[in-house]
C-alpha cells in the first residue's frame, strides 16, 4: 500500500513537472522591432493614455538601442510619461537622470522646465480644486524647487522657448511663498501669538518686497505691535503701509470678497 502511495505521488510529481513545460511561453511582441518601431508605438500609447504600456517600450527601446539619438528621446518621454501619470518621484528621477547624462543636449531646457512643472503641480488634484484650496496653505517646498528650477531655466537658456512661461510662473510662485507667510502670521495672530506673528510677516515683507501680499503683511504688523503694545514700532509699520498702499482695503475694515488671487490657471 505504501508503495502504491509513493508511485501515485511520483507520478503526480512527473506529470506537474511536464505540465509546466507545456504551458505556452510568454511572447514579446516587440523582440523583433526596430528603434524606430518601439519609438512610434511607445508615442501612439502616450497619446492614447496608455502610459504605462508606453513607459515599458521606451525603457525597452533605451536598454536594446542605448546609443541612438531614439534612447535619448525615450528618456524624455518616461519623465513625461510619469509626469501625466502622476507619480512625481519617478518623474522628477527620470529629469535628474536625463540631466546628468545628457546636461549639453539640445533639449535639455525642456527638462529643466518640466522639473519645474513636476514641483510647481506638486500635490495638485481634482480635490484640491473642489475644495478651493489656496496653494499658499501647502508645504512650500515644492514651490521652492519649481521657483529654482524655472531659474536655472531662466538664467541658463534665456533664449529658450520656455524661458517666459518660466518667468511669469516665479512670479506666481513668488506670490504664493510669499502668501504663504502672510498665512503663518495670520494663523499665530489668531492664537495671540503676536510676536511670532510680527516677526513672520516682517520675513515675508523683508524677501518678498514686490508681492501682493506685502500689503496683508504689513497689517498683520500694524495689529501684532498693536496688541502688545509696541506703539513706536505699529505706528512705523502703520506709515510704511499708507505710503506704499495709500488706497489699503484694509484702512476700510478689509478686503472685499472677490475671486482668490491664485486662480489665475
Amino acid at each position: 500500500m505504501q508503495k502504491r502511495s509513493l508511485k501515485l505521488a511520483a507520478i503526480a510529481l512527473a506529470l506537474s513537472l511536464s505540465g509546466c513545460g507545456l504551458l505556452p511561453e510568454k511572447i514579446d511582441e516587440t523582440k523583433d522591432w526596430s528603434a524606430s518601431k518601439l519609438y512610434s508605438e511607445a508615442r501612439d500609447e502616450m497619446a492614447a493614455g496608455g502610459y504605462d504600456k508606453a513607459i515599458q517600450y521606451f525603457e525597452k527601446l533605451e536598454s536594446r538601442y542605448p546609443f541612438g539619438t531614439y534612447a535619448q528621446q525615450a528618456q524624455m518621454e518616461v519623465a513625461y510619461a510619469h509626469y501625466r501619470q502622476g507619480d512625481q518621484a519617478q518623474a522628477l528621477a527620470a529629469v535628474e537622470r536625463f540631466i546628468k547624462l545628457h546636461p549639453n543636449h539640445p533639449n535639455v531646457d525642456y527638462m529643466y522646465y518640466l522639473r519645474g512643472l513636476i514641483n510647481f503641480n506638486d500635490k495638485v488634484s481634482f480635490l484640491d480644486f473642489l475644495s478651493r484650496q489656496d496653494p499658499s496653505e501647502r508645504d512650500p517646498k515644492a514651490a521652492r524647487d519649481a521657483f529654482d528650477s524655472f531659474r536655472q531655466l531662466a538664467e541658463r537658456f534665456p533664449n529658450s522657448i520656455y524661458a517666459k512661461d518660466a518667468v511669469d510662473r516665479m512670479k506666481y510662485l513668488v506670490n504664493a511663498l510669499a502668501q504663504y507667510e502672510v498665512h503663518v502670521a495670520n494663523y499665530y495672530y489668531r492664537r495671540g501669538a503676536y510676536v511670532a506673528a510680527a516677526n513672520r510677516a516682517q520675513q515675508a515683507v523683508t524677501e518678498y518686497r514686490d508681492a501682493p501680499a506685502i500689503e496683508e503683511a504689513l497689517f498683520v504688523m500694524v495689529k501684532s505691535y498693536d496688541a502688545l503694545g509696541l506703539h513706536e514700532l505699529r505706528n512705523d509699520a502703520e506709515r510704511v503701509m499708507k505710503a506704499t498702499f495709500p488706497n489699503s482695503v484694509y484702512f476700510r475694515g478689509g478686503p472685499q470678497a472677490s475671486s482668490p488671487w491664485w486662480k489665475i490657471w
